[in-house]
């Protein structure tokens, strides 16, 4: 596809987003939440193969669940994505409810010392309930969190997409070599970063997560030991009224990047068997982890399982 072509369809693919949001924005709050989680988990991910890949990830790494259970799981992981994304552009209504949201856990204590001292610290999280809600229900104590995100291949949505996590947070860093100087530069002076860790990065180390191999960057735990900062775990988990419950767990104890890391992996799976329908499945987590491509992996594991079942 030609440079042309592919900025028309970006251009094609922003308005349709744009109009999307305004559309949901005309709605009351909670209707437009409800509405853009039905239209996720009813139309988008159908269409765009989400719930397959939902349903093998399932397939691959929970295959004790029953068919009713994975397909409940499927319609709640898009109806997740859909609120999180109106979340996030509605950011006064959001931010005037994460200022009421209930912050648990030993992690909140170390955090504020952190900045009473003006340490800084690395807070990690996954793409779990909506990750902004930690960096809203901080910035309502008064700590202010930047984050690090990856940008979107389509410009003219990564230009309002960075300025609306920008209202939770500043400043935010563009993976890569400037931004990863920007973003040391920021821990140094005693600032607040957020990562979220559990994307799949070439030829990163292979850790566990889930029972299975994945590739997982080590670049937080990396960050904390060489700038001696807290590595603290915290999740924006979403109730069944629509509220949410910030959980901030113990910072994780320096020893080794690999033991920190997995300590990090552990703690979010604790998350995502908890509470699986708000975790975002459709990505390929475990692909590329010397194993066959995602979908062979997959149906490989699915044969051992039912082989397993059936010699009970």
């Amino acid at each position: 596809m030609s440079k042309s072509s592919r900025q028309i369809g970006h251009r094609i693919s922003d308005v349709m987003i744009r109009a999307f949001l305004w559309a949901m924005k005309r709605l009351p709050y909670d209707m437009r939440l409800r509405c853009a989680g039905w239209m996720m988990a009813h139309v988008a991910a159908p269409v765009t193969g989400a719930r397959r890949r939902i349903l093998e990830n399932l397939d691959l790494v929970m295959p004790e669940l029953t068919a009713s259970e994975r397909k409940k799981i499927a319609r709640q992981v898009p109806d997740n994505m859909g609120r999180t994304l109106v979340e996030m552009y509605s950011d006064q209504e959001f931010s005037k409810r994460m200022a009421r949201a209930p912050i648990t856990g030993p992690g909140i204590d170390a955090i504020l010392a952190a900045k009473e001292a003006d340490r800084g610290a690395m807070l990690v999280t996954g793409h779990f309930g909506n990750y902004l809600a930690v960096r809203a229900a901080l910035l309502s104590q008064g700590v202010a969190v930047g984050g690090l995100y990856k940008p979107m291949s389509n410009p003219f949505f990564n230009e309002h997409y960075v300025a609306a996590m920008e209202r939770f947070g500043k400043p935010m860093f563009a993976r890569g070599r400037r931004g990863m100087t920007e973003m040391i530069r920021h821990l140094r002076g005693g600032g607040f970063v957020g990562i979220v860790l559990d994307q799949r990065i070439n030829n990163a180390p292979i850790l566990d997560f889930m029972g299975k191999p994945a590739r997982t960057a080590l670049s937080a735990a990396e960050m904390a030991l060489k700038f001696d900062v807290l590595l603290v775990p915290c999740y924006g988990i979403r109730q069944p009224d629509g509220t949410f419950e910030i959980r901030t767990e113990a910072p994780i104890k320096h020893s080794t990047a690999e033991t920190m890391t997995q300590e990090l992996n552990d703690s979010l799976e604790a998350q995502v068997r908890a509470h699986p329908g708000q975790w975002l499945w459709s990505h390929n987590r475990w692909r590329g982890a010397g194993n066959e491509t995602s979908e062979d992996f997959v149906r490989a594991e699915r044969r051992k399982a039912r082989a397993a079942q059936k010699s009970r």
